[in-house]
C-alpha cells in the first residue's frame, strides 16, 4: 500500500494527509475548493515548521513530506491508482453517502474505502457502495499528527482481511489502533459527547460559569483541557451533529443535545472555527457573557 487519497482538506483531512506523507506514503489530497487545498497545504507546512523548531524533523524531511502530497479538485483524478481512500469530509450523512457512491464507480475494484466519521454508521455508508467488505471506519483524533489513537470501526460486512490491513497500516503511522464495533458514536464519542453535553447543561442550569466548570475538570479530574474549551476546539456544530446521530440511533433522551448548544450553533457561535464559542478567540476575553445571552 503506497498511494493514499484523502478527501477533504479541512482540519482532519490535512492532518491525515500530513501524517501519511510524513510516514512516506504518496498522498493525493482532494477537495472541491482550490482555496481549501491551498490552506490545507499551508497548514501542513506550518505544522512541519513546528516540528522543525522542536528538532523532531529536519528541513529536508519537511521538503520530502510536502513533495509526497499532490492536490486535486477532481475526485476521479485524485483517487486514480489509490490503494486506500480516506474520506474526511464534513460530518453529514448525505454528503458522505454521495461521496462513497461516487467512489464505488471511480476507484479500482480492490481499493479500500475508509471514512473518518466520528459517529455515522459504517454499515450504512458501506451499503451504498459496491464493495461493503472493503469499507471501514478509520477515526483519527484531532490534532492528527500528534494524537496516537485511531478508532478502527468494522461495519457489518467489513472483512477480517481489510480490518487487519488497516490495523497494521495504522501502526506504520506511529498510531495505536483500537478495533471497535459499529454502534452510534463508537467508543470515543459515545463516552465523550455525553460528558461535554452534561458540562453544557451544567452551564445552562446556572450551576457554575464557563471558567469554573473547566477549572474543576482540569484540576479535579486531571483533564488537560476543560470540557467547554474542548467543545470549542472540536466545533460546537460537530458536537451537535454527533449528539443528534446518537440520539436518533439509540432513541435515548440522555443523548439529547442541550438547548444551549442548539442555540449557540444556530447563532453561528461554533467555537474556534468561528472565533467565538464558550470562549472568545478574537481576544483573550472569556466568552461567558456571550454564552449567557442564550440562557433563555
Amino acid at each position: 500500500m503506497k498511494n493514499i487519497a484523502v478527501i477533504g482538506a479541512g482540519t482532519m483531512g490535512n492532518g491525515i494527509a500530513h501524517t501519511f506523507a510524513q510516514s512516506g506514503f504518496h498522498v493525493q489530497l482532494i477537495d472541491i475548493s482550490e482555496d481549501s487545498l491551498k490552506k490545507g497545504v499551508a497548514t501542513i507546512s506550518k505544522n512541519l515548521d513546528r516540528l522543525i523548531s522542536k528538532a523532531v524533523i529536519s528541513e529536508a524531511q519537511k521538503s520530502e513530506t510536502l513533495n509526497l502530497i499532490s492536490t486535486y479538485t477532481n475526485i476521479t483524478e485524485g483517487v486514480k491508482n489509490a490503494d486506500l481512500v480516506v474520506e474526511a469530509a464534513t460530518e453529514n450523512i448525505d454528503l458522505k453517502l454521495n461521496i462513497f457512491k461516487q467512489l464505488s464507480t471511480v476507484c479500482t475494484k480492490n481499493t479500500i474505502l475508509a471514512t473518518n466519521t466520528s459517529s455515522i454508521s459504517i454499515t450504512q455508508i458501506a451499503a451504498i457502495t459496491n464493495r461493503p467488505e472493503l469499507v471501514i471506519g478509520m477515526h483519527f483524533m484531532n490534532p492528527v499528527p500528534i494524537m496516537k489513537l485511531v478508532e478502527i470501526i468494522r461495519g457489518y460486512n467489513t472483512s477480517d482481511e481489510v480490518t487487519k490491513t488497516i490495523m497494521e497500516l495504522s501502526k506504520t503511522l506511529g498510531k495505536e489502533p483500537v478495533e471497535v464495533n459499529d454502534y452510534p458514536g463508537f467508543v470515543a464519542n459515545r463516552i465523550l459527547m455525553p460528558m461535554l453535553n452534561e458540562s453544557i447543561e451544567t452551564l445552562y442550569n446556572g450551576v457554575a460559569g464557563v471558567t469554573e466548570i473547566d477549572t474543576v475538570m482540569k484540576l479535579g479530574m486531571a483533564h488537560p483541557m476543560g470540557p467547554l474549551q474542548l467543545a470549542d476546539f472540536i466545533g460546537l456544530d460537530v458536537c451537535l451533529s454527533i449528539l443528534n446521530v446518537m440520539y436518533n440511533g439509540f432513541k435515548n433522551p440522555k443523548y439529547a443535545p442541550c438547548p444551549l448548544l442548539v442555540n449557540m450553533v444556530r447563532a453561528g457561535k461554533l467555537g474556534i472555527k468561528s472565533g467565538e464559542g464558550f470562549y472568545d478567540y478574537s481576544t483573550t476575553r472569556k466568552a461567558e457573557q456571550v454564552a449567557k445571552q442564550f440562557l433563555k
